[in-house]
């Protein structure tokens, strides 16, 4: 994903919802980008709500590259992006965009990349707070020693979107 497509976040919010492989997930989007992707639970999801949306282009959008990326064929996005954060955060959510499909990172080298060196930790906290799941690739970012570490959406999901990356990362 270009960096260029994380923009500031303007508009109405309206939602839509899709079933995935690992749960219900409710995409949040204004009049000019996402702005959420995040899994919810059956009883979250209206009635009458089963992967249906409401007219939005970036709604369908993603839902559409979404579904692409779960059957394996689509690597990056381009769905513009719209996530709130704090600056700091901001540029950790830009440097997590920066990690190729099927590849990882640590908190050290991400807070290098996001600029401060010493913020793993921050990082972390960054990574936490990331309010779009899978279009920041929050998932792909491991211990420095390589062990799976937190993921808000669970530590299984984490380790099924790294291998469903691994195996499909040569196209």
């Amino acid at each position: 994903m270009n960096t260029s497509m994380i923009q500031e976040n303007k508009g109405n919010k309206i939602y839509g919802y899709m079933t995935s492989p690992i749960g219900i997930l409710k995409i949040t989007a204004s009049d000019t980008a996402v702005t959420a992707v995040e899994r919810i639970s059956a009883e979250e999801r209206p009635a009458g709500m089963e992967d249906k949306t409401v007219e939005n282009r970036f709604i369908r959008q993603c839902r559409e590259e979404l579904q692409e990326y779960f059957a394996g064929r689509q690597r990056s996005f381009d769905v513009p992006l719209a996530p709130s954060g704090t600056p700091f955060q901001q540029r950790v959510w830009n440097a997590l965009c920066q990690i190729p499909y099927g590849q990882t990172r640590t908190y050290g080298e991400i807070a290098q990349m996001a600029g401060n060196p010493k913020a793993s930790r921050a990082v972390g906290m960054a990574n936490h707070r990331n309010p779009i799941l899978i279009l920041i690739p929050c998932h792909r970012i491991i211990g420095a020693d390589g062990s799976l570490t937190g993921y808000a959406a669970g530590l299984e999901t984490k380790k099924y979107l790294l291998q469903l990356e691994k195996e499909n990362r040569h196209g």
